[in-house]
């Protein structure tokens, strides 16, 4: 069976105060969860965060890290950075890295390369924009993706990836994927992965959709054959919302 999975991406939001709040917060809302549930503060307070939330079923993400292992890269985090604060999980690839740093398909194949070399777990995030979307070549974009990054690697620890589909032009912009193309998407995606690794390796894969998660539609979409959890973005910055997120996997 797949792990069920919902990742809150707080990305460049939250001082230390309000981020050690927030996840104290969540915890106290629900002392149990359902599915594994991951918060990725930023990182000046992975941390402080991660001791906080070391008692709970929280775990702690990082939102990015470095294709090198260390070297006069200002402003870079390495992976052993992140491993010698406890930090085993790290976001790849999200749509605004790509967009707003240039993330290319060879910095992206470097990073998984380094983070699987490193026993790192690897959130790994594809999607199309709208305007792929309008010409219909999604499933050829998203294929791509795959291709020219993960699929392109020889060592790939398939029980460290969790592949989140997060199409752009739903994200940050009020308009929702509905139910029918979240899982178009997944379905498209699970079969790539079917024919790179086997079903049987693949079908344990999880991939989770990122979106403009909320709590009133977000049930809809987790009842999809295919989705494995969200990564969720700015719902994730509410403690009560990001809750009736996870309670509705």
């Amino acid at each position: 069976m797949r792990r069920k999975i919902i990742a809150g991406n707080w990305k460049m939001n939250k001082d230390l105060k309000e981020s050690t709040s927030l996840v104290q917060e969540i915890i106290q809302k629900n002392k149990s969860f359902n599915c594994e549930v991951y918060v990725a503060p930023a990182f000046p307070f992975l941390n402080e965060v991660s001791l906080f939330s070391s008692s709970s079923q929280i775990k702690v993400i990082a939102q990015n890290v470095s294709n090198k292992s260390s070297g006069a890269l200002t402003g870079e985090v390495s992976i052993d950075m992140l491993k010698s604060i406890n930090i085993e999980s790290v976001i790849i690839g999200h749509s605004e890295r790509r967009k707003l740093f240039g993330e290319d398909d060879i910095t992206l194949k470097m990073k998984l390369e380094n983070c699987f070399k490193n026993n790192m777990e690897v959130f790994f995030c594809i999607g199309e924009t709208l305007d792929m979307r309008e010409k219909g070549i999604q499933n050829d974009v998203i294929e791509n993706q795959l291709k020219n990054t993960l699929f392109d690697l020889n060592n790939v620890n398939l029980e460290k990836l969790v592949i989140a589909y997060e199409p752009v032009w739903a994200i940050g912009t009020g308009v929702n994927a509905n139910s029918d193309q979240v899982q178009e998407i997944h379905c498209h995606i699970r079969n790539l992965l079917n024919l790179r690794y086997g079903k049987e390796s693949s079908d344990l894969i999880p991939i989770i959709y990122g979106g403009s998660l909320k709590p009133d539609n977000s049930s809809n979409i987790f009842n999809c054959s295919d989705v494995d959890g969200g990564l969720v973005g700015g719902a994730s910055l509410n403690s009560q919302t990001f809750v009736d997120i996870i309670n509705s996997i």
